[in-house]
């Protein structure tokens, strides 16, 4: 029987080496992850979980993935947030605190891990939901962000609400559809913002059933008609799971995706 994709959200990895705190809330942190090897600093890598957004999903699902990129030799950060189904969760707060993160948390991990982070602004590794908040970041604060790779994103909002992706998530998180309130779909929407200021590359599988692939094209599509610096890799033989998976076929062809944002690549 083949194994369920599902697997490398429970997967052992790793445990974090160090966790800093970028607010007061208990869930205001972040969890560093020190790069492999001895070479030079290297911007820091904030990976964005995702979970639709949901309170039971946190960073703990991507230690496979952040650990793996630690061992590329990048410094990692993964940033929790409030989430809808817990107190202060959704709008504003779930964006505002993704949005606060990134741009903190680039000096708290230089403080954390001294000479292992270089200076500028950090590379966003975004999943789902999570691919969503990079893209809002980027878009929103686009000079505190290095470049951002986005797996299988939530890239439109009002689609995502037509299509009633994991049952009403985009309404939980804006407080409705985009009838109901349609200044907060034109702040967080990532297909209201094209084009994105900041080099994006966005990977998405075909085989994708919790997000279509057919949202990552035409997002893509949009950015470049607008003069945007944004590319789609499309993985024929991928669902949703294999981007963050470093032990899926798509893996090599995720972290080529990556080195394409680096400007030492």
């Amino acid at each position: 029987m083949p194994a369920d994709p599902r697997d490398v959200l429970s997967r052992p990895a790793p445990a974090p080496d160090v966790t800093v705190s970028y607010g007061d809330h208990p869930d205001q942190l972040a969890d560093l992850r020190v790069p492999a090897g001895s070479g030079p600093a290297r911007p820091l890598v904030v990976v964005v979980h995702g979970g639709f957004w949901r309170a039971e999903y946190d960073r703990r699902h991507t230690d496979p993935l952040a650990a793996a990129l630690a061992g590329l030799g990048h410094p990692v950060a993964q940033v929790e947030y409030r989430r809808t189904g817990q107190p202060g969760g959704g709008w504003p707060a779930t964006l505002t605190d993704v949005l606060t993160g990134v741009t903190e948390l680039p000096r708290l991990a230089a403080e954390a891990l001294p000479g292992r982070v270089a200076a500028g602004p950090p590379l966003l590794v975004g999943h789902s939901a999570g691919g969503h908040l990079s893209l809002y970041v980027a878009a929103t604060a686009p000079e505190a962000v290095g470049g951002v790779l986005a797996l299988a994103p939530v890239s439109n909002l009002a689609e995502a609400y037509r299509l009633d992706l994991d049952e009403g998530a985009v309404a939980a998180l804006l407080g409705g559809g985009p009838g109901d309130h349609p200044e907060r779909y034109a702040a967080a929407d990532p297909r209201s913002l094209v084009p994105i200021p900041t080099r994006t590359v966005v990977a998405h599988g075909s085989l994708d059933e919790h997000v279509p692939v057919g949202m990552s094209r035409e997002f893509v599509a949009a950015g470049r008609a607008a003069g945007g610096d944004v590319h789609l890799v499309e993985l024929p033989e991928c669902e949703h799971f294999g981007l963050i998976d470093p032990e899926s076929a798509a893996w090599p062809q995720i972290t080529a995706a990556f080195r394409s944002l680096r400007k030492d690549r």
